[in-house]
C-alpha cells in the first residue's frame, strides 16, 4: 500500500469521524431544542393548573380562617356547600376535585413527553422536579388516625401515589400525542363524571372528601397549607416573571402577609 493510498485512508477515516460526531451533536441539539420547546408549552399549562389548584385551596383554607374568626361573612366552603344551593353544592365538589385532576393530569403529560432524567442537566428544570416530587408527597401523606381511631381525620384529598398517577391518566385526553397533548376540559371532565361509573369510582374519595372539609376543616389544614404553598413556589418556578397572572400573584402574596382576614382570590 502507497503513502497516497494510505493518506486517503486516514482522510476518509477522520471525515467519517467528524461527519459521526457532528450528527451526534447535532441530534442532541435537536433534542434539547425539542424538549426545551415542550418544557415552555406544557409548562405553561402546568403552571395554570397549579395556580388554580392553589388559589382554590387558598379559598378553603382562609375561607376557615374567617368562619372560625366569627366575624362578618362565610368562608368559601361554607357560603357555596353547606349554605348554598344543591347547584352551588355540587359546583364546589366537581370544580375542586377538577382543578386536583386537572393539575395531576398535566404532570403526568410532563412525565410521558418529557423525559425527566434528560431535564436534570439546568438547574431549573431538576428544580421543577423536586417541586413535583414535595407537592406528591404533601398530597399523599397519611395523618395519623384521629380522635375516636377514624382514619379519615385530617386526611381530607390525600391520594397515594398511585392513585395520583391513575388520575393523571384519566384526565390526559384520548386523542392528544406526543408534543400536543391536553387535558379534559371541565365540561368533558363532568359528563364522564356523570356517564362512566369507572371513571367517577376514581373519584369517589375526593368528591366525599369536600363534604369532610365542610364539616370540620381543622384537621386537614396543616397539611394543606404546606401543599398551597408548595405549589405558589412551583408556579412562581415556572412563571418567574409573573407574566400569566401577574395581578392573581399579586394578591395571593399580599395575602399571605395579611393572614387570616384576608379576602379570597377569585374562583
Amino acid at each position: 500500500m502507497d503513502v497516497l493510498t494510505l493518506v486517503s485512508a486516514a482522510v476518509a477515516l477522520v471525515s467519517a469521524s467528524m461527519a459521526a460526531l457532528l450528527g451526534y451533536w447535532q441530534q442532541r441539539r435537536l433534542r434539547t431544542m425539542e424538549q426545551r420547546s415542550l418544557m415552555d408549552t406544557y409548562g405553561a399549562s402546568l403552571a395554570w393548573a397549579a395556580f388554580d389548584l392553589q388559589s382554590r385551596l387558598f379559598n378553603i383554607l382562609h375561607g376557615h380562617a374567617l368562619d372560625s374568626s366569627g366575624g362578618p361573612g362565610k368562608g368559601f366552603i361554607t357560603a357555596f356547600l353547606t349554605d348554598g344551593t344543591a347547584e352551588e353544592a355540587e359546583y364546589v365538589r366537581r370544580s375542586t376535585v377538577f382543578v386536583l385532576a386537572e393539575y395531576l393530569g398535566w404532570v403526568e403529560i410532563l412525565r410521558r413527553d418529557v423525559r425527566f432524567l434528560d431535564l436534570g442537566r439546568t438547574a431549573t428544570n431538576r428544580d421543577v422536579m423536586v417541586k413535583i416530587s414535595d407537592i406528591g408527597a404533601s398530597l399523599s401523606f397519611a395523618h395519623e388516625p384521629g380522635p375516636g381511631g377514624n382514619p379519615s381525620v385530617g386526611n381530607e384529598l390525600r391520594l397515594f401515589r398511585v392513585h395520583q398517577r391513575a388520575i393523571g391518566e384519566l384526565m390526559v385526553h384520548p386523542e392528544g400525542e406526543p408534543g400536543r397533548r391536553r387535558c379534559l376540559g371541565y365540561v368533558e371532565f363532568c359528563a364522564k363524571l356523570e356517564a362512566d361509573d369507572g371513571f367517577r369510582r376514581w373519584f369517589a374519595q375526593p368528591l366525599a372528601d369536600i363534604d369532610r372539609l365542610a364539616a370540620d376543616t381543622r384537621p386537614a389544614v396543616a397539611r394543606l397549607e404546606v401543599m398551597q404553598k408548595q405549589l405558589i413556589a412551583l408556579v412562581d418556578l415556572l412563571d418567574p416573571t409573573a407574566e400569566r397572572f401577574p395581578r392573581s400573584r399579586q394578591l395571593f402574596h399580599g395575602a399571605q402577609h395579611l393572614g387570616a382576614g384576608a379576602a379570597s382570590l377569585p374562583d
